[in-house]
């Protein structure tokens, strides 16, 4: 069903269905060549969800299938995110939206640092079951704040021994499509705040209006072969401010970032045959900033 105010979700509907569908695409970025996401646990969520195409898909390594087809950008999303935190060497990391994210578990992290995961509480109950079960560990600490990005997540942050007065690198990644255009600024405000000189932040940018229902014309979608929604229908376009130009404003040093480019010329993966909606949104909406006064 389309998304309404207040709504919630586990991992095999709505939003929960989404960072599903994206964990099995990491599952199957590992079938190409070069596999960028590098995440052994993706596979072992996709089966415990045991939601049946997806299920099927990874079982089977079927590269003919949808998640096929975004396990090549979301190999490539997930190598630039990846890069961001290996750069960043900060103390404190804070992943908005986790979803199945194992990033505290596969990635190197500085001395004494904390990564901490927001999502809603069902998404983190099942990922932490599917943890506990494989006996994994973090490589760092993890603090997983079970909260609604919509409500006040930055009380249940601090709560969570969230430090505002050291430097933050933030993940915003396969998040803002999903919140509404009020939502997101007021998010953006609330980052501002918490974050001191010296904080990072990597971005994956909403669709403007009207990009939603071309990009869901545009491209295979794991929704269409689900009972689950078309993404026009979990995603909002609705009015925004300009997010880079108003963290300019704010003192930050925004860097705008072409995934398309990266992806032929850094990461040794070139994206071939994009339909054009999708080229556009790799090209323009990631980038990366940081805080300098």
């Amino acid at each position: 069903m389309p998304r309404a105010a207040g709504d919630t979700w586990d991992i095999v509907t709505s939003v929960g269905f989404t960072a599903l569908a994206v964990c099995a695409a990491r599952a199957l970025d590992a079938a190409l060549d070069p596999p960028l996401a590098n995440d052994d646990f993706a596979a072992g969520f996709v089966a415990a969800a045991g939601e049946p195409n997806l299920a099927a898909a990874v079982a089977n390594t079927d590269l003919s299938s949808a998640a096929a087809f975004n396990a090549q950008w979301v190999g490539v999303r997930t190598r630039f995110f990846d890069g961001f935190f290996a750069r960043a060497r900060v103390g404190q990391a804070v992943i908005l939206a986790a979803g199945l994210d194992c990033r505290a578990y596969r990635l190197a992290w500085p001395p004494d640092c904390t990564v901490f995961e927001v999502d809603q509480p069902r998404v983190l109950e099942f990922k932490q079951q599917v943890l506990d079960q494989r006996g994994a560990q973090p490589s760092t600490r993890r603090v997983a704040i079970a909260t609604d990005l919509r409500d006040d997540w930055a009380a249940a942050l601090i709560e969570g021994g969230f430090d505002p007065g050291q430097p933050t690198a933030w993940a915003l990644e396969g998040l803002l499509p999903y919140l509404p255009g009020a939502a997101q600024d007021a998010l953006f405000e609330k980052l501002h705040e918490l974050s001191a000189v010296g904080s990072h932040v990597a971005v994956e940018l909403g669709p403007d209006p009207g990009e939603a229902k071309e990009f869901a014309d545009s491209i295979p979608t794991i929704s269409q072969l689900s009972a689950q929604p078309p993404v026009a229908q979990l995603w909002y376009d609705d009015a925004r401010i300009d997010t880079k130009d108003w963290l300019t404003k704010q003192g930050w040093d925004v860097v705008g970032v072409d995934l398309v480019d990266k992806a032929a010329n850094e990461y040794g993966r070139p994206f071939q045959g994009l339909p054009p909606v999708f080229d556009r949104l790799l090209r323009s909406k990631f980038f990366g900033a940081t805080r300098t006064r």
